[in-house]
């Protein structure tokens, strides 16, 4: 069954909308990354950490998600865990790398 992603330009229209219909970022990429550069208002739980840290996920439940990456792989392989556990989650197509390209050319490119 495959993975469901987003597009950048899909996810830039959604988090234009209100506070409340937005979807939560979860970075999946590790700490010196995300300090690089991030979406802003994403959460920083590193690929490797999700199993220990599940229960950070539970805030989550009654949202979408679109977890992220640096190119689009592990958040591929955080979508799958998410969406094991009944989260409602997509991964962001090519990472936080093409959504600089597409939508926002002043984030860091690595």
């Amino acid at each position: 069954m495959p993975i469901p992603e987003i597009d950048p330009t899909t996810l830039a229209a959604r988090l234009s909308s209100p506070p409340e219909s937005r979807p939560v970022l979860l970075d999946v990429r590790f700490p010196e990354e995300h300090a690089y550069v991030a979406l802003p208002d994403s959460v920083l739980i590193p690929l490797p950490e999700l199993d220990e840290r599940a229960e950070e996920l539970e805030a989550f439940r009654h949202r979408p998600i679109v977890v992220y990456c640096h190119h689009g792989v592990r958040s591929l392989d955080g979508t799958a865990y998410l969406r094991a556990r009944g989260l409602d989650a997509v991964s962001l197509r090519g990472g936080i790398d093409l959504y600089a390209r597409v939508v926002d050319p002043t984030l860091t490119r690595y």
